[in-house]
């Protein structure tokens, strides 16, 4: 059972939109060869599934701050949640944007 009180989806859940919007931007910024559309929302970005590396996080991190108006600090207690995957992270731009 998921606790929908603490969950960062309940109450910003992002929108297909928002999907897909940041998943064209991961694949702007670091020039993937894998369509926007075939990244699985909920696959990790890191390591096994889109085969990201650290400085690829980085860079994600940058242009998602940049693009959203939002802090995405290297030190951040919550970055192993925030880039678990596509819909965590669309998730937190939808809880914290700015623009």
């Amino acid at each position: 059972m998921t606790d929908r009180t603490t969950s960062p989806r309940a109450g910003h859940p992002a929108d297909d939109a928002l999907l897909r919007e940041v998943a064209q931007l991961v694949v702007s910024a670091l020039h993937l060869e894998t369509p926007a559309a075939e990244i699985a929302p909920d696959e990790p970005l890191y390591g096994e599934g889109l085969g990201l590396d650290s400085i690829d996080i980085l860079e994600v991190a940058l242009v998602v701050s940049k693009k959203y108006g939002l802090q995405l600090r290297a030190d951040h207690e919550d970055n192993t949640r925030i880039f678990a995957s596509l819909r965590s992270l669309a998730d937190h731009i939808a809880a914290n944007r700015t623009t």
